[in-house]
């Protein structure tokens, strides 16, 4: 069996427990249990690699937790972060899960102690709160305790059941991956309000790409909407083998969707110490400005959402806002995002960030917006992309990159709307697309039908539209007609008729002047 075939049948493996277990229970609600089961196996096998450091002589599920002492539980904090006793495994729990009657009370337990682990470390803000959304009292999970536990046992014995190797070799891939796998289907099968924040890994690493283009080390990246980390993570794969000075940092409005960021990072062995991702609102609480600026900046920001903009006097002398010198409309935020991501890239650095496409051609405070951005040469390429890439909308949204380094004043639009392939649900951008994509982001060249560089003076003329359909000229996909080939066709098949016609009137008359003689 191949590499990816296995990787299928564990894909299979778990969208079937992550189904069949929840009954009635709707997908979306349940993810957590899966999740949650799959980062709580994840952190168990993790830390005992940790502490049994390649001695074959140790299994650290087998040893007593009265052998441990406070000096081995607080280094094992100060490093990984966390702390779990012999008897917290996840692999002793499930072993004992079909007959624990206290099942979802233990549960509960060894999640507060190992948040709790970190209370007082540099960890604890990473740490805290990770189980939240792991409740085990929850009617979700049945009306009783033996329901609950019953459907509690059979999650923990479907994520144990999972083959995926030796850890030290290549399970943190296979783990991180399962992650996102169930991640993006329970997206995919839960409509808008489930998938609002996921972005699919084929358009992650698209923008992740043109982040972090050119660039051979960044000092961190930042994502100011980061719902499940899916973009930050796309950057790390595209740095494995670059210099992340400081590591990844985020913000994010949804309390469940910030664990599930968290988790991501886990999963993907980036150690609390590389990470910080923090709860709250972006627009108006920002986190990190004592950090800024960042090197790469990613963005999916939620499509026109509403915000209190012009209702709060003070916001037009944020320093974010203050040098377009005018809010974006309190009613589509898409701008404000814009703004705050641009406001904390350094100077050497690059942000991509996921559009709306009717802000770069409505007016108003929109206008006024590109108008800032165009006269202070920020704007480097728009990428029209195809419809349908993401769960949730069929709209074709755009891609904006924005610089502060910039050689000449030009700006670049790409129509990468017909660059897609044909899934099941959804349209996707394959390897080779992302890389032509690159190709003409990094080229400038001018490319008929797919990629056009405007100087700043004709944007400037056409009222700062920045739509891509004003600039990059659709390939005109109509049948070409050669006029003198059709009409001698035609000559041909008016002969043919004429021709039929004499047949015909032959054959009647032929018909008829029998008639007469009989």
């Amino acid at each position: 069996m191949t590499s990816l075939q296995q990787r299928a049948e564990l894909h299979r493996q778990i969208w079937a427990i992550a189904n069949d277990v929840r009954g009635s229970v709707d997908g979306w609600d349940f993810k957590q249990y899966v999740l949650g089961a799959l980062f709580y196996r994840f952190i168990s096998e993790n830390f005992a690699s940790y502490i049994e450091a390649g001695d074959d002589s140790v299994k650290y599920a087998d040893l007593d937790d009265s052998v441990i002492t406070d000096d081995i539980k607080d280094d094992a904090v100060r490093t990984k972060g966390y702390f779990i006793y012999p008897s917290q495994l996840f692999s002793n729990v499930a072993a004992k899960a079909n007959t624990n009657d206290r099942l979802n009370a233990d549960l509960n337990s060894i999640f507060v102690a190992i948040e709790s682990s970190a209370y007082g470390y540099p960890s604890e803000p990473d740490i805290k709160g990770l189980f939240a959304d792991f409740d085990t009292t929850s009617n979700r999970l049945g009306n009783t305790v033996k329901d609950k536990n019953s459907r509690l046992a059979a999650v923990l014995k479907g994520v144990e059941g999972l083959k995926l190797g030796n850890f030290d070799e290549h399970q943190i891939d296979l783990f991180g991956d399962a992650y996102e796998f169930l991640i993006s289907n329970y997206a995919a099968n839960a409509g808008k309000s489930g998938g609002e924040f996921f972005t699919p890994q084929h358009v992650s690493k698209l923008i992740a790409q043109l982040a972090m283009h050119g660039q051979k080390q960044v000092n961190k990246i930042y994502d100011p909407a980061a719902g499940s980390g899916s973009l930050l993570l796309q950057a790390k794969k595209h740095f494995d083998n670059h210099i992340i000075e400081d590591g990844f940092f985020g913000q994010e409005i949804n309390h469940t969707t910030i664990n599930l960021a968290r988790m991501n990072m886990f999963l993907h062995n980036i150690n609390y110490d590389k990470f910080n991702i923090k709860l709250g609102n972006t627009l108006l609480a920002p986190e990190f400005k004592d950090d800024k600026p960042f090197d790469a900046i990613v963005s999916n920001p939620p499509y026109s959402v509403k915000w209190i903009g012009s209702d709060d006097p003070t916001l037009i002398n944020d320093d974010r806002f203050a040098p377009a010198g005018v809010l974006a409309p309190k009613s589509k935020a898409d701008f404000a995002f814009v703004l705050h991501a641009l406001n904390y890239l350094s100077s050497r650095g690059r942000a991509a960030i996921v559009c709306f496409p009717g802000i770069f051609y409505r007016g108003g405070a929109e206008q006024k917006i590109r108008q800032y951005l165009v006269d202070n040469n920020y704007v480097e390429t728009v990428i029209s992309l195809a419809p349908n890439l993401f769960f949730g909308t069929t709209i074709a949204v755009n891609i904006l990159v924005l610089s502060k380094h910039k050689t000449d004043t030009s700006v670049q639009f790409i129509d990468a709307s017909g660059l897609f392939k044909k899934d099941t649900n959804n349209n996707v951008l394959t390897d080779e697309q992302i890389a032509q994509i690159i190709g003409l982001f990094d080229s400038k060249a001018n490319t008929d039908h797919l990629a056009k560089s405007v100087t700043a003076e004709a944007v400037a003329a056409n009222d700062y539209n920045l739509s891509v359909s004003s600039y990059v000229e659709a390939k005109d996909t109509r049948e070409i007609v050669n006029i003198t080939e059709l009409n001698a066709e035609l000559k041909k098949t008016v002969a043919r008729i004429d021709q039929l016609r004499t047949d015909i009137d032959a054959i009647v008359a032929e018909i008829e002047g029998g008639e007469v003689q009989a």
